[in-house]
């Protein structure tokens, strides 16, 4: 650099001050720990614990914290099992066994609020097993498998899953017992079948009698489907006499043969209900007994894929999108509104020509995120979310838009909702609010008539230590997503629990063992009539990184509830190397935003059983990121909606956008041919990596 003496001692005094700077807040952090009672905790299941805290300074020196703050990892958003933890004081109750994760973290206002935590390790120790149950049953027929369960009960009523047990039999001549723990009846006779835990035994009496069937007859709903169709499998079976016997069910099994031979046959059967993943021909078993009868199935490829392509878009690439919704608005023309993350800011957007949308407005508020927005089915009233304001006042902000290119603040709403309002859903001029970070998780209930004036009028809230993180509401029920407690749907003004938007009633509850449930969208199946409620993973194994691409993974849960009292998983949709955001349901079609796996179209139609992504009902994908978005060329789509036969979407780095589901199919003519990347094109005049080659090697040109 050319630069005068002067320059050069300015410089170098500046570097200098800085690198001290520097050096003392280094100093800082590194002469400074958080010691605490944490450290080396063991705990047993059901005890509860208070932390106390200090910080050691570099000299010996203790001192008290201003603010401290409680956290474990594995809880941050209630995925999966953990103990449970009050923020606010640290309090342990000791409800999940393992090793756990917790972090202290000291917040000190006398140096501009700097941080510094510690991490410690808490062990909870399982309890002693009291008694074991035994699922057998009493009676079996000679030459069949013998179903049995057992769970191991602590003396606080809590179940291990830890432990394996031993399973003997009085008998082996009559029931044996074999190296995997499954029970065949051999003969006839008695046999009492003991299973031993943790020291602690459970007996019961098992007797074999001949099998009265002679034979056994299957038979199949179809014997010629497609990949994912359910078949319904049937069996008659017969006795000495040549009587129909109906109290007794053949057990089914099956093997096939791929089509395709660089693969091989894949399905599931469960109970009496069977379907193919892949292309073949399938040999379906019933077996009673010693006796056995098969049928054939041929499965042809669902052949539902379709091409898919980007109308427009609405860029935003300097900072991310967080979820949009679109609507008709009173002048009779479509709007878009997004949300985003960093400065407070929703956008407007005109979105009646899909091959150009236009932001026509935007609205400022005080939070770092907009996480949520939603609009009324009359198009006249936009509510945004608030996260991390200034003020601590978080909320919700009610927007007038009956003009959406002129948006005006009506109200804002705070009470209860201090921890942050990460969702909301707008019902009959009632606003559902989730303080999803407060402690306990709850929604708060807001009625907006008067939407300058809005009044807290109920609210549903969990136990201590849950969290809630989504809600969506349909004839007066609400369904919300809670991570490892699952799914919660609540009567709020529906009337099957008497509930009201003032006193929600709890209906049914359903949770499952990934334990980050985050988001649900209830759908009736219109081929089959079916209720299903959907509920979507979202988990980062690696964390979250606002600034760099994140690894994503978990699923879609398919649960029929159709009986709300016995609901039943199904399905999944588990698309390999990617997690869920958001979706939507339309005609017996899902359309989810995958995350870094893009926009996923998926046909629904029929009775679901399996994994849907195997049995190829993907019709159709689309990433949606951008070279220029805020992480370039990383598609981290985080939600979809159908809406007047367009496919609109939000993408975290990259802004909004619409997609067009066209009824041609796929080109793969040239699926296994190699082409030249397009810089290569205009330099050599190569179609593809053939005539590069050729080029390449020709003679020079005299």
């Amino acid at each position: 650099l050319n630069l005068n003496f002067k320059t050069k001692i300015i410089m170098r005094y500046i570097i200098t001050i800085l690198f001290f700077i520097f050096s003392f807040q280094i100093n800082f952090s590194q002469n400074q720990t958080i010691e605490s009672n944490l450290s080396g905790l063991v705990l047993e299941i059901g005890d509860t614990f208070m932390p106390e805290s200090f910080v050691k300074n570099f000299d010996g020196t203790r001192r008290n914290c201003e603010t401290i703050i409680y956290y474990n990892k594995k809880g941050v958003f209630n995925v999966g099992g953990s103990i449970v933890q009050d923020p606010s004081n640290g309090k342990i109750v000791a409800n999940e066994p393992g090793k756990h994760e917790v972090v202290a973290v000291c917040v000190d206002s006398r140096n501009n609020g700097d941080r510094l935590s510690q991490t410690f390790i808490v062990t909870v120790n399982y309890s002693k097993t009291e008694t074991v149950k035994l699922e057998v049953s009493d009676e079996a027929f000679k030459g069949s498998y013998i179903p049995i369960t057992y769970k191991s009960v602590t003396a606080n009523g809590n179940e291990r899953n830890d432990l394996m047990g031993n399973i003997t039999s009085s008998n082996k001549n009559v029931v044996n017992v074999d190296s995997n723990g499954l029970l065949k009846a051999l003969k006839k006779g008695d046999a009492i079948i003991t299973v031993e835990v943790d020291g602690v035994k459970a007996s019961k009496k098992i007797k074999v009698k001949d099998s009265p069937v002679i034979s056994l007859d299957i038979s199949a709903s179809s014997n010629s489907v497609r990949t994912g169709d359910v078949v319904r499998l049937s069996s008659k079976m017969l006795d000495k006499r040549g009587k129909e016997i109906n109290n007794l069910n053949p057990t089914y099994s099956f093997h096939g043969l791929s089509f395709d031979g660089s693969s091989s046959a894949s399905g599931l059967i469960k109970k009496n209900k069977f379907v193919a993943d892949v292309p073949g021909l399938y040999t379906v078993n019933a077996n009673f007994g010693n006796i056995t009868s098969s049928t054939k199935i041929k499965v042809t490829d669902r052949d539902i894929k379709r091409d898919i392509v980007q109308l427009g878009t609405g860029d935003v690439f300097d900072k991310h999108t967080s979820d949009a919704w679109f609507f008709e608005g009173v002048d009779g023309k479509d709007y878009g509104v997004s949300g985003t993350f960093f400065n407070g800011q929703a956008y407007f957007w005109d979105v009646s020509d899909p091959t150009n949308i236009t932001k026509v407005d935007s609205i400022k508020v005080d939070a770092r995120i907009v996480n949520d927005v939603k609009v009324s089915k009359d198009s006249k009233i936009c509510v945004i979310t608030k996260e991390g304001a200034s003020n601590r006042k978080n909320g919700f902000v009610i927007l007038d838009i009956t003009n959406p290119r002129d948006v005006k603040v009506l109200s804002e709403y705070t009470d209860g909702l201090t921890g942050g309002v990460h969702n909301v859903f707008i019902d009959n001029n009632h606003v559902y609010a989730l303080n999803a970070f407060g402690n306990p998780a709850k929604f708060e209930v807001v009625n907006i008539e008067d939407p300058k004036n809005p009044k807290g009028v109920g609210k549903f809230e969990l136990e201590l230590g849950s969290a809630i993180h989504d809600i969506w509401i349909e004839d007066g029920i609400a369904y919300t997503s809670n991570w490892r407690d699952g799914l919660y749907i609540v009567d709020v003004g529906n009337g099957i629990a008497g509930g009201s938007p003032s006193n929600p009633v709890a209906v049914a509850n359903y949770n499952y063992k990934t334990g980050a449930n985050h988001a649900a969208f209830p759908f009736k199946s219109k081929s089959t009539g079916k209720f299903y409620v959907i509920l979507g993973d979202e988990i980062f194994p690696e964390g979250v990184d606002f600034f760099a691409a994140n690894e994503t993974t978990g699923f879609l849960h398919f649960v029929d509830f159709t009986d709300l009292k016995n609901p039943v998983e199904v399905a999944r949709y588990e698309l390999p190397g990617y997690g869920s955001h958001n979706f939507w349901v339309e005609d017996d079609v899902v359309y989810a935003g995958m995350y870094n796996g893009g926009l996923r179209v998926i046909d629904v139609s029929g009775d679901l059983l399996g994994d849907l992504y195997k049995q190829g009902r993907e019709i159709a994908a689309f990433k949606t990121g951008s070279p220029n978005g805020f992480i370039p060329n990383n598609t981290m789509t985080w939600g979809s909606q159908y809406f007047k036969g367009n496919i609109f979407y939000s993408d975290f780095n990259a802004g909004i956008g619409a997609l067009k589901l066209l009824d041609t199919k796929p080109d793969n003519s040239n699926t296994m041919q190699f082409t030249t990347d397009k810089s290569l094109d205009s330099l050599f005049g190569a179609k593809n990596l053939l005539e590069l080659f050729e080029i390449l090697a020709s003679p020079p040109i005299e």
